[in-house]
């Protein structure tokens, strides 16, 4: 696999002061710069920036049915190692974190074993965090 540029991801906060301190305090994320309307936050490496944006009542949550679950359709994340990933996964739910799809393994024992779990920051942004059990085989089909 090749060496990964960091990427830069904005996404609409419609309270910044509570995603703030879910991505700061909930998350363990780093905070970078910041204004009255946006925070950068240091997500793995990556620049998350969270941008104040009023809430609409056009704003509704969308999901895809993948493997009997309800999968918030948009999400984003990150792929972590797995110890990292059952680390995390743990800390999540000591801080009574509510997932939309509670940390599993998918595919266990099978080519592309990965353990995920899914859930909305307050402002209703879907994260996905996983990990595959051999990093290798993230493309495989």
């Amino acid at each position: 696999m090749q060496s990964l540029s960091p990427f830069h991801l904005a996404i609409p906060v419609d309270n910044l002061d509570l995603a703030r301190d879910f991505y700061n305090n909930t998350l363990g994320l780093d905070e970078g710069r910041s204004s009255d309307h946006w925070v950068d936050f240091n997500f793995f490496g990556h620049q998350l920036v969270i941008h104040y944006k009023q809430k609409s009542d056009a704003d509704t949550k969308h999901h895809n049915s993948v493997d009997g679950k309800e999968v918030p359709i948009p999400h984003f994340g990150i792929l972590l190692d797995w110890d990292t990933w059952q680390n995390f996964a743990n800390m999540l739910s000591e801080k009574k974190v509510k997932f939309v799809i509670e940390p599993y393994v998918r595919f266990q024992g099978e080519v592309g074993e990965q353990a995920t779990m899914f859930f909305y920051d307050p402002c209703g942004n879907a994260l996905e965090f996983k990990s595959f059990k051999d990093s290798s085989q993230i493309f495989t089909k």
